[in-house]
C-alpha cells in the first residue's frame, strides 16, 4: 500500500515493479542513482539552452535595406534570405538535422522530469531529499552558465 505522506524507511517501489528497495543498501544505491538522474536533468537543461543560444548566435545581423525581391545573393554566390535586418545563410527549417536533435532532448528531458516528479510522489523523504540535492547540485555545477532569466521552456517545477 502506498503511502500518501511523508515518510522515511527503505521499503518502496520506486517507478518500475521492478526497481523495489528492500534494504539500506538499495535505498542508498537509488538515492545515488536519483541524484545524478535530477542532476543529469539540469545539465540538460542547460545544454538545450546552450544549443538553441549556438544556432541562433550564427545569424549575421547588418543593417540592410529591402530590395524588391525576396532573396539576393550574397558575395560567395548563395542565395541570403532577408528578413528584416536579420540575414540568414542558412535558414533553420522544421525538418533540420539540429531541430530534429532537439525535439529530442526535449522528449528525453520531458520524460526525466516527470520520473523525478513520480519518484518525489513516493513521498519517501530520503528519495526526495536524492531529488532536491541533486537538482541543487545539477543547477550549481550548470546554471551559472545560463544566459535566459526566465526560462519558459522548464517542466515540473
Amino acid at each position: 500500500m502506498m503511502m500518501m505522506f511523508f515518510h522515511g524507511g527503505y521499503c518502496e517501489i520506486v517507478l518500475f515493479n521492478t526497481w523495489k528497495v528492500t534494504s539500506v543498501g538499495s535505498l542508498i544505491g537509488s538515492m545515488i542513482g536519483i541524484f545524478i538522474m535530477a542532476a543529469l536533468y539540469e545539465g540538460l537543461k542547460y545544454y538545450r539552452e546552450y544549443l538553441f543560444w549556438r544556432t541562433y548566435n550564427a545569424l549575421q545581423y547588418r543593417s540592410v535595406s529591402m530590395p524588391p525581391e525576396k532573396g539576393v545573393v550574397s558575395e560567395d554566390n548563395r542565395i541570403v534570405h532577408m528578413v528584416g535586418e536579420v540575414i540568414h545563410k542558412q535558414p533553420p527549417t522544421m525538418f533540420s538535422l539540429m531541430h530534429g536533435f532537439q525535439t529530442f532532448l526535449h522528449v528525453v528531458q520531458i520524460v526525466l522530469s516527470y520520473f523525478l516528479m513520480l519518484i518525489f510522489m513516493t513521498y519517501n523523504i530520503w528519495l526526495c531529499l536524492a531529488v532536491v540535492v541533486g537538482a541543487a547540485t545539477g543547477y550549481f555545477l550548470f546554471g551559472w552558465k545560463k544566459s535566459v532569466i526566465v526560462d519558459v521552456t522548464e517542466h515540473c517545477h
